[in-house]
């Protein structure tokens, strides 16, 4: 009975948490694709996306300790609630202000949401280590690889979504659509709350966030590495470098443009997410502990897929034509199943090393250095973008890949 109360329980917090992720990738579509019809560059593009991964980081080091202070439904409800606000107050955005403005407008409901994003999912990986079934490592790898495979699919189609919205519909229109849409979730959230996620403790402390254990550390330098690497290219680098191909600044061809960029953002994004939740049938007769080795194998093979790809890049897009997109997309794909192995491996590791009793704290600690890494990639992406085009950013990825594999070495050492 305790473990049918427990599927249920994860399968009413992933509902959730999907919801919310498929607003989170078309809101992030929507916005980068208005401020770009509006004439802002790739570097003013980054800095709206800075202030998201900002609070990201600041949300994950207190969001650990207000899921332990005041329970894991508490934190999950507050994400939603925020998610809802930043989507209204971005639906109303005035169109009679200046591009200054409408940035520094845009700029602060990012932050709302990057606030909801890490509450939201500091909340849901944490529910996975406490409804899981006790001493089955086997059993703990596969839940958190179908919550984030799904998740990861889920966003791809919400990045779709929102090409999809801007195109038909408008951009405020789609955030109202959008809003509307996560209402509803949070109503039938309340309906069926899980009634055995734990309560508030209220002797935690907020200096507890920081681990103790050295592979948990570790663990989170290599995943703010790793994530960084990622984003350095996939923020603004592929859209724009999408548009500059595909588009002569016509209603026609931005369109077009519009559509392949969410297309190949959603079905890269869910292809991503799909390998994730199969990860664990690739490792089915490794033990928990040898994962650990595993994990410096598969980024070696991502550093080494990743300058490749660069280096391709670099031939390549001298070309300025489509068929230097099929090559650029094509290399990506390949990036994107090696790089969901290595995440699939490290979401389960966090878990792995934590205790039932740690785990929201463990989490928001790892996640705030997730956050940490995607604020530098997100700068980095816009930045070497607008200095040296798309083939600028995948060498920077691979610079920090590379830097990525001396806390797996020492990660495995420690193991």
């Amino acid at each position: 009975m305790q473990n049918n109360n427990n599927i249920n329980s994860f399968a009413t917090v992933t509902a959730s948490y999907w919801a919310f992720m498929l607003t989170d990738g078309a809101l992030r579509m929507l916005v980068l694709l208005h401020f770009h019809e509006l004439g802002v560059s790739a570097i003013q593009l980054a800095y709206i996306f800075l202030i998201y991964e900002f609070m990201g980081i600041i949300t994950n080091f207190s969001g650990g300790f207000l899921a332990k202070r005041f329970g894991l439904a508490s934190t999950l409800y507050l994400g939603l609630i925020l998610q809802i606000l930043a989507l209204t107050l971005l639906a109303l955005l005035p169109t009679n202000l200046s591009l200054f403005s409408m940035l520094s407008y845009a700029i602060f409901t990012q932050a709302i949401s990057g606030i909801a994003k890490d509450l939201t999912k500091t909340s849901a990986k944490a529910c996975v280590k406490i409804l899981s079934p006790k001493n089955k490592d086997d059993q703990l790898f596969k839940w958190i690889a179908k919550l984030t495979g799904s998740k990861n699919a889920i966003k791809g189609f919400g990045f779709f979504l929102g090409c999809a919205l801007i195109s038909n519909v408008g951009f405020s229109a789609g955030l109202v659509i959008l809003g509307g849409l996560l209402l509803i979730i949070l109503l039938l959230l309340v309906m069926f709350l899980p009634l055995n996620l734990p309560a508030g403790t209220k002797s935690v402390k907020i200096n507890d966030v920081i681990s103790s254990d050295r592979r948990v550390k570790l663990l989170a330098l290599a995943r703010s590495l790793l994530f960084g690497a990622r984003d350095t290219w996939f923020v603004v680098g592929i859209p724009l470098f999408f548009i500059e191909i595909l588009s002569n600044g016509s209603n026609v061809d931005n369109k077009y443009a519009f559509f392949f960029i969410g297309s190949f953002m959603a079905v890269w994004t869910i292809f991503y997410g799909l390998v994730q939740a199969w990860a664990p049938s690739f490792f089915k007769n490794i033990s928990e502990k040898n994962l650990v080795q595993y994990s410096v194998y598969w980024l070696f093979v991502l550093i080494l897929s990743t300058v490749l790809l660069a280096i391709t890049s670099l031939i390549v897009s001298s070309a300025s034509s489509p068929t230097s997109i099929y090559v650029i997309v094509i290399g990506l794909f390949v990036f994107g199943g090696i790089f969901a192995v290595n995440s699939s491996l490290h979401s389960f590791l966090i878990l792995y090393f934590t205790s039932p009793e740690r785990a929201p704290l463990d989490v928001g600690f790892y996640y705030m250095s997730n956050a940490a890494g995607r604020l530098v990639g997100t700068f980095l992406s816009g930045a070497s973008y607008q200095l040296g085009g798309f083939t600028l950013c995948l060498f920077l990825s691979a610079f920090l890949l590379i830097f990525s594999f001396f806390p797996t070495v020492l990660l495995n050492k420690n193991n």
